[in-house]
């Protein structure tokens, strides 16, 4: 699974955004920094709650041109009837992408073999449409939507900084590094 610097595979689905059903596809992604963000299923335990964090970071995301696709192996009929009867889900702005024939999920190397559901997993894909990182977690592991948040301004600050680097735990406007033979050894 070596995605990293890869650009994404061309795909088209229906998603559920904001009351209406859209078509969307690969091209969706150009020129704006977007989230992939996979989960198993539908009316589940585990996924609401990260669906729900992520619900409220994204107009920030908005603000800093990244777009939010979630993407489960339910149909776009599923995230309709989800977003309108559970309160987290309600909240939800972004695109949620129905991928019943697994091609999404298949591009992304995160289809559980023998399963149809997705593994728990983050991509942020940059303009260009290159991969610039991935996380994945086990079924039981939710994910932080501000460390996402956190690793977006990163990935962006070292794409609009070449020659620059964000050491751990960077925030947005402390130091970074210029990696250097100076620094072997003295971090």
């Amino acid at each position: 699974m070596a995605l990293i610097n890869t650009p994404i595979k061309p795909f088209k689905a229906t998603a559920y955004k904001e009351g209406k059903f859209v078509d969307i596809s690969d091209a969706d992604t150009k020129g704006k920094w977007s989230i992939f963000f996979f989960y198993p299923a539908d009316f589940t335990f585990v996924c609401p709650t990260e669906l729900e964090d992520l619900a409220g970071i994204y107009p920030t995301l908005k603000d800093i041109n990244v777009e939010v696709f979630s993407v489960s192996t339910d149909t776009h009929f599923s995230h309709k009837a989800w977003h309108d009867t559970s309160p987290a889900i309600g909240k939800i702005n972004y695109f949620m992408v129905g991928d019943q024939s697994g091609t999404i999920t298949n591009n992304f190397d995160v289809m559980r073999p023998g399963v149809g559901l997705a593994d728990r997993a983050t991509f942020l894909v940059d303009p260009e449409g290159i991969i610039q990182f991935m996380e994945i977690t086990s079924e039981g592991v939710g994910r932080n939507a501000s460390e996402l948040l956190r690793k977006v301004k990163a990935a962006q600050y070292v794409a609009s900084h070449p020659g620059e680097v964000c050491p751990a735990k960077w925030e947005e406007g402390e130091k970074t590094l210029a990696p250097s033979f100076d620094l072997v050894g003295k971090i």
